[in-house]
């Protein structure tokens, strides 16, 4: 693979007006792309989401792109990043701050690796915190992206889309039942460490 191909499929997909959330290379030649729409772009097709057009329009401008810059690929795939879109740089986080999300930690905290729950930037800008429910009780857990090994939106089932995915959406028991209490005001670098 030339150097530089990341660079060309970010300029590509992004001169599009599309973001690009992953980029893999897979077994025999296979170059997946996923992208999703920005907030206040308009697109050929309104949705709220990804969709085929967009997919296509994508990979006929990314086969051109990664030709001239000769790219080397045997199969290329352009994808939407599903309803549980994965949250991987800071500016993911603050663009869905307010949703629900899962995160899984890099190392337990009270026993725990797996939290569900509300995002929100943490005071003072420094760091992020998940409220969520155990229970009857109220917690908040703080976080900050080097102790998370992926992060994750909750899906949301009844078709409206992540315009339905606020807080009081999510389930009282989001916090899960596999045991490990925790301080109800948890700061950011208290975990696994």
């Amino acid at each position: 693979m030339r150097p530089g191909w990341r660079e060309s499929i970010e300029r590509t997909v992004t001169g599009l007006h599309y973001e690009v959330v992953d980029v893999e290379r897979a077994a025999r030649g296979l170059l997946r792309i996923t992208i999703d729409r920005l907030p206040g772009q308009a697109y050929p097709v309104e949705s709220e989401f990804v969709t085929v057009e967009d997919c296509e329009l994508v990979t006929r401008q990314l086969q051109f792109a990664l030709e001239v810059d000769g790219v080397d690929y045997a199969r290329l795939e352009v994808s939407s990043p599903g309803l549980d879109r994965p949250l991987k740089r800071e500016a993911d986080y603050a663009r869905f701050e307010g949703q629900a999300i899962s995160i899984s930690l890099k190392e337990p905290f009270e026993g725990r690796k797996v939290f569900k729950g509300v995002l929100a930037r943490a005071e003072g800008g420094q760091g992020w915190t998940l409220a969520f429910s155990a229970g009857k009780v109220d917690q908040v857990l703080g976080f900050s992206l080097d102790e998370v090994r992926e992060a994750r939106l909750v899906p949301v089932l009844d078709f409206k889309g992540r315009r339905g995915n606020k807080p009081s959406d999510v389930p009282a028991a989001v916090g899960s039942t596999d045991g490990g209490a925790m301080p109800a005001a948890a700061q950011p670098g208290d975990i696994g460490g």
